[in-house]
């Protein structure tokens, strides 16, 4: 969708010789809306210009999450890199997936990796957080062991070892399949349900943990808590009983806290932080950046790592404002004494350019993606075979 017929022209023809069987092109949005609304199949892809008469690029995205289109986004604009990358993020926060944003004229090689990439996003549409679950199904989910760990690896930058997974929160919904925590953390945190779903995700990681050192596999796991476990005082206790239990150290979890967390019921969270501390337990401020007292944050709470969020990382190479944000926070976490984490890595150029600013981990998918606990050792040696294969 391009109002300029010569620019519009040349994508088509652009799209043609990389090889996309049908194209449908539009001059306006109200056009392109009127034919997604009533088309048989979405579009795989939807490139779109941003400066526009009547109805705006903007707006048009805007319409588009508003719709739920679960095709694929590029957008193809002759504005600045700042501003694309707003509206890049403008777009993912209103459900889309983005595959990017390209300057004009946009170029065949260009063209053709944005392509290939959506074709690897490719997936099955998940619900959108308006039709979100109830309570009642939440908690009688949580009493038929329904929610699980998944572990997302994380890797040394320098010498490529697994050094640790995050555990991320699954629903193995009978019905609906594999349910993404986006549509039901909210709903648990809004309804008294979040603590009671972190002891369950805790737990059944504790348990990986004690069978992964069992066959050898040593890892530290990390896992986001809220403020509402965080606010009980006798935290660290609790935890030291499950880690006893099952013959796990404390050192081997990382809880990871996110600044506005540390910023809710502060004098309750500060004692709980530091009891974990003395014990033994790592502390990540998660999501380093996007919140609003950073600076603060890592000067009152003991803190062992900073984790870069992926907003900043993903596209860091190419893009010079989020360079600056990643080379800034890496900096920071190297004065204090923190290891530095960058999640959020999608590329080799992602990788590299987090190697050469000096921060310590990655994790992200060009690593791999979360998966089942059982899932993780063949994984490990399939990445430690790839890695020497790197080296050589």
């Amino acid at each position: 969708m391009d109002d300029d017929n010569y620019q519009r022209g040349l994508l088509e023809k652009m799209m043609s010789m990389i090889g996309v069987g049908e194209i449908h092109q539009s001059e306006s949005a109200l056009h392109a809306l009127q034919f997604i609304s009533t088309a048989k199949k979405q579009p795989d892809i939807i490139i779109t210009d941003l400066d526009m008469p009547d109805i705006d690029g903007m707006d048009f995205l805007h319409q588009l999450g508003d719709k739920n289109i679960d095709s694929a986004v590029l957008i193809v604009s002759g504005k600045e890199r700042s501003i694309l990358r707003s509206v890049e993020l403008m777009a993912e926060e209103y459900g889309l997936t983005v595959l990017g944003a390209l300057s004009k004229p946009a170029m065949i090689p260009e063209l053709r990796h944005k392509i290939t990439a959506s074709l690897q996003l490719a997936k099955p549409k998940i619900l959108r957080a308006v039709e979100s679950f109830s309570r009642a199904e939440i908690q009688h989910g949580i009493e038929q062991g329904q929610f699980e760990p998944f572990f997302q690896p994380q890797v040394e930058l320098q010498s490529r070892q697994v050094i640790g997974v995050e555990a991320l929160a699954r629903w193995h919904h009978p019905e609906r399949g594999i349910i993404p925590p986006g549509l039901f953390i909210g709903v648990a945190e809004q309804n008294g349900l979040i603590d009671q779903l972190t002891w369950v995700i805790l737990e059944k990681a504790i348990a990986q943990l004690a069978y992964w050192n069992s066959v050898g596999l040593h890892l530290t796991v990390s896992i986001n808590f809220s403020q509402v476990t965080l606010s009980d005082t006798r935290l660290s206790n609790r935890i030291m009983d499950l880690l006893s239990d099952q013959g796990v150290a404390p050192e081997q979890l990382i809880v990871e806290i996110t600044e506005t967390v540390a910023m809710t019921d502060v004098a309750r969270c500060l004692e709980t932080l530091a009891r974990l501390r003395i014990k033994g337990f790592g502390l990540s401020i998660d999501d380093y950046g996007t919140g609003f007292s950073s600076l603060q944050q890592l000067s009152r709470v003991p803190y062992t790592e900073l984790k870069i969020d992926q907003a900043f990382v993903t596209g860091a190479s190419s893009q010079p404002h989020l360079l600056a944000a990643v080379e800034s926070s890496a900096d920071v976490a190297g004065k204090l004494g923190l290891r530095c984490v960058g999640e959020g890595i999608e590329t080799l150029d992602d990788w590299n350019c987090l190697l050469q600013l000096g921060c310590d981990i990655g994790q992200g998918y060009y690593i791999a993606k979360p998966m089942a606990g059982e899932e993780l050792i063949q994984w490990v040696q399939a990445w430690y075979y790839e890695s020497r294969a790197v080296s050589k």
